[in-house]
């Protein structure tokens, strides 16, 4: 990745180029087919990657019963930021005698070390995280077993370090907490659930309170501010099969909010964030911004159209601009980590990307863990521990780290008016049970963006296209690809025949 940092800065620190154009791309946002979940924004209402031309007073002539029912392609300024203005609709009046629910999506993690393992299984028995070509679907739960097995040590180790297990259920709890707090505070008496993607409580078991406790308009809120087919899209490609076959499910009303980064709210409580720790630095003006945000295949991007890497791009530009406003004009960069297997990642690498700095002389590093709103293991261990220890190793002298948002009050009042903003638009397009069976989600691009990715996943390129001998990259995926044909041919005779030493250690006979 090219970068450039901010015109202050020095040139030797890579940063983030700006791209006038990113409001006109799909990854800009997921786009509406049915209902707008997005706030008013400057001079028209901001519906996710459309602009209606409509001021929020003229909202009945724009958008019909079944939403968006005039709009067009528009180019948005890159500092225009979704600011948190209620789209004029008073809560009470799309409140009413519903029952209002926000169901927040996570990933979850295991709070003891005993539920490392089994929380392992369920990441990578995920299609989403490891795909396989269709001849070798049937193998997907066999893989994750052993690679949860294989990994469960190590993993161990990093929970261990931090306490034993991941804080992310007690944090995401208390911000559903706080956000019911805030909703009814904003004259909206809404539940609010959490639903964890691999570890309790799961999304199924919040599904199964909403349905208990009657809601009838439901708010998706998944707590990933840019929207991944490897998040967001997992959790949500999992909720569609479950409203699909729920009666109940069905008939609720609900709506999605599936990317929130250009959030006013958001920005500010970053910018906030960011200009408090950047004080503790004896020369502030001299401090690196390093963004650090969770890496995703390549090939997610390239080749199934995953919007991840443009809103990451976009939401630094945007934290940047509001630290500019407050005369923080440092140097920045970004750089994504937590990569795993022989593939390539998004680039630059966190660890290289370090190691760069200290070699071009950079003393003061300030990490700020970007796609992240809750600690856990990728904040308190990765970046703390490790990422820390190699910036001190590459002549780094000061290290700062900028903590996740947790309940930071700007950040929870912002969610809460995002809920609220949506409400109005809860169900629009659910005029049938037809149409409602048919898609989950009333910003329709989240479908068709789960389905193109799902119709190339077996067309995805490999990284590399030839072979180059010795300890290269190329070499190294090679053999990466060697090593798991091996794997899989084992698991092909051990599932065949019964016998082999996963047998033996008691392996496969788990999920028979």
């Amino acid at each position: 990745m090219s970068a450039a940092s901010s015109p202050s800065s020095s040139s030797c620190i890579p940063s983030v180029p700006r791209n006038p154009n990113f409001s006109f791309l799909l990854s800009r946002s997921v786009l509406p087919r049915a209902a707008c979940s997005f706030p008013s924004h400057r001079n028209g209402i901001r519906c996710s990657g459309l602009h209606l031309e409509a001021s929020p007073s003229s909202l009945g002539s724009s958008i019909s019963r079944r939403g968006c029912a005039v709009a067009r392609y528009a180019p948005q300024p890159l500092g225009a930021l979704a600011t948190s203005v209620a789209p004029g609709v008073p809560s009470s009046t799309v409140v009413g005698d519903d029952k209002i629910g926000v169901l927040l999506l996570n990933l979850g993690g295991p709070e003891t070390l005993e539920d490392v393992q089994p929380f392992l299984f369920n990441l990578f028995a995920d299609p989403d995280i490891i795909r396989l070509p269709r001849l070798f679907r049937f193998l997907q739960r066999p893989l994750a077993q052993f690679i949860s097995v294989l990994r469960a040590p190590k993993s161990k180790e990093g929970y261990a370090s931090i306490g034993g297990g991941s804080p992310l259920r007690q944090i995401t709890d208390a911000q559903a907490e706080e956000l019911r707090k805030s909703l009814w505070a904003k004259d909206v008496p809404a539940k609010v659930y959490v639903g964890m993607r691999y570890w309790h409580p799961f999304t199924e078991e919040a599904i199964e309170q909403i349905k208990r406790d009657g809601i009838t308009k439901l708010v998706v809120l998944p707590l990933y501010p840019q929207f991944s087919i490897s998040t967001s899209g997992s959790s949500l490609r999992l909720l569609e099969s479950i409203f699909r076959e729920d009666e109940y499910l069905v008939n609720m009303q609900h709506t999605v909010i599936p990317s929130w980064y250009q959030r006013e709210g958001y920005i500010k409580a970053m910018a906030n964030l960011i200009e408090e720790e950047l004080k503790t630095f004896d020369d502030p003006e001299k401090v690196v911004i390093f963004f650090s945000a969770h890496g995703v295949p390549l090939a997610y991007v390239e080749e199934a159209g995953d919007p991840y890497k443009a809103e990451m791009e976009e939401c630094v530009d945007l934290i940047m601009e509001e630290l500019e406003k407050r005369r923080a004009i440092n140097s920045f960069t970004l750089a994504y980590q937590s990569r795993v297997g022989p593939v390539e990642w998004l680039k630059p690498y966190t660890d290289e990307t370090i190691i760069d700095l200290g070699k071009k002389g950079v003393k003061s590093l300030l990490a700020v863990p970007i796609s992240f709103v809750s600690e856990h293991i990728e904040t308190l261990e990765e970046i703390d521990v490790e990422y820390k220890e190699l910036a001190l190793n590459s002549g780094i002298e000061k290290w700062g780290r900028v903590p996740a948002l947790g309940c930071e009050p700007t950040f929870i009042s912002d969610l809460a008016d995002a809920v609220i903003e949506s409400l109005p638009y809860v169900g629009a397009m659910a005029v049938s049970n037809l149409e409602a069976r048919q898609s989950l989600v009333p910003l329709g691009s989240v479908e068709e963006l789960l389905a193109a990715y799902d119709s190339q996943r077996r067309e995805l390129p490999p990284p590399v296209t030839f072979w180059e001998w010795g300890w290269t990259k190329s070499a190294e995926t090679w053999n990466g690809r060697a090593a798991m044909l091996a794997v899989l041919v084992l698991l092909v005779l051990e599932v065949t025949t019964g016998e082999g030493f996963l047998h033996q250690w008691g392996v496969l006979p788990l999920f028979r």
